[in-house]
């Protein structure tokens, strides 16, 4: 048996790099139903600063995997996020909760991906929810931190993936 040793151009490995990256992206994203972020100006979140998001959603017999995205950077002050997140039903109905994100472990260290300055965490909020009810759904997220101005908080943002 022998082999033969196959040559690449200069131009085609990128090219065959990328499409492999990009293949890769898609199929991890298979499951995503919602998702979006929206950048804090100057890294600054003011505590009167509600992060809205919406999305209308008519599958109400699929479970759904809700996640919040944090993105910081190392100037940030504190090991963990508190969130209040507001969430109106297309019925009007409301309910509201208190979320905590850790983005330090106890020594100090970050959490998350990321290099340089900045670091992502994605982390889980609910497992295997379902909407029961069709129509718009309404996400009003705010920083809970008890301070008027929250530095270091670069990006927040929801996801919603669909079970299969």
């Amino acid at each position: 048996m022998t082999m033969t040793r196959m040559h690449l151009s200069a131009q085609t490995k990128p090219m065959l790099l990328a499409g492999f990256f990009l293949l890769s992206l898609l199929s991890c994203d298979d499951h995503r139903f919602f998702e979006e972020s929206v950048k804090i100006d100057g890294s600054q979140w003011h505590s009167d600063n509600i992060i809205t998001f919406s999305t209308v959603i008519s599958d109400t017999i699929s479970a759904y995997n809700f996640s919040f995205d944090v993105r910081n950077d190392i100037t940030y002050s504190y090991s963990n996020l508190y969130l209040f997140m507001k969430t109106i039903f297309p019925n009007g109905r409301i309910t509201r909760d208190t979320i905590e994100c850790m983005l330090a472990a106890y020594d100090g260290k970050w959490i998350g991906s990321g290099t340089g300055n900045l670091r992502f965490n994605r982390f889980l909020y609910q497992t295997g929810i379902r909407f029961r009810i069709p129509g718009t759904y309404q996400f009003e997220v705010e920083q809970a931190m008890r301070v008027e101005v929250l530095k270091g908080i670069s990006d927040i943002g929801i996801r919603i993936d669909k079970l299969k």
